[in-house]
């Protein structure tokens, strides 16, 4: 592809291209010489944002989103990916705005449930979280990751009883997972004092590296 003479989908399909082999500072140059060919080119836009969230620049992936946004506001993507964007930065709130929108425009995008039940998790909106993640796993109920986060909402919903198993699922989809143990063997021992079964737990939390649990283990499980 001669350089000077290519046209705005040549530089954006080798923007695509770069973004796809992570060589994200590249795409966003393509993207960029879309954009001065065409400001009003909404897909150049959002995919800079994505090639700058993919390189940590999350306030100026926000900035690409809301341009293509403005240009057009009938897509659920740059909705989405800013609301990923504001849930890296913490910005509860706003990613939830941006998440509602997105799942407005398009309810069948099922990582939007899971995404905004996240940022409804850090919000301790509970019931809603819990919502999200169940949204999430009628559509694959093999998601370690979404029982463990429904089983964070559960607890902070003051239901002990369906955190642990929500734990359980999660667990059994991936023993890896130290804070689950840990989770888990708290819960048991603290909501019912269930002994031999926390302490079990707290110990497979501290054998995966899960520094948290040594407290637990050394004030509760030696006998």
């Amino acid at each position: 592809m001669t350089a000077c003479g290519a046209s705005e989908q040549e530089l954006f399909d080798e923007g695509v291209k770069s973004l796809e082999k992570s060589e994200f500072s590249k795409a966003i140059g393509y993207f960029d010489r879309v954009i001065e060919k065409n400001g009003s080119n909404t897909s150049a836009h959002n995919a800079k944002g994505v090639a700058l969230f993919q390189n940590g620049n999350f306030d100026e992936a926000v900035v690409s989103f809301t341009n293509s946004i403005n240009i057009d506001s009938t897509s659920y993507k740059p909705f989405f990916n800013r609301g990923n964007a504001y849930l890296e930065k913490k910005a509860f709130k706003e990613a939830v705005r941006d998440y509602n929108f997105a799942n407005g425009l398009d309810p069948e995008q099922t990582d939007i449930y899971y995404n905004r039940g996240l940022a409804l998790l850090a919000l301790e909106e509970y019931e809603d979280a819990i919502m999200d993640f169940d949204m999430a796993l009628q559509v694959n109920p093999n998601q370690a990751l979404v029982h463990f986060n429904k089983a964070k909402a559960q607890l902070g919903n003051s239901d002990p009883l369906g955190g642990m198993e929500s734990l359980v699922y999660s667990i059994n989809l991936d023993g890896e997972n130290g804070a689950a143990y840990y989770l888990l063997g708290v819960t048991q021992l603290s909501a019912l004092s269930q002994k031999e079964d926390g302490c079990a737990n707290l110990k497979m939390a501290l054998s995966l590296g899960y520094g948290d649990a040594k407290t637990w283990v050394d004030d509760f499980c030696q006998d």
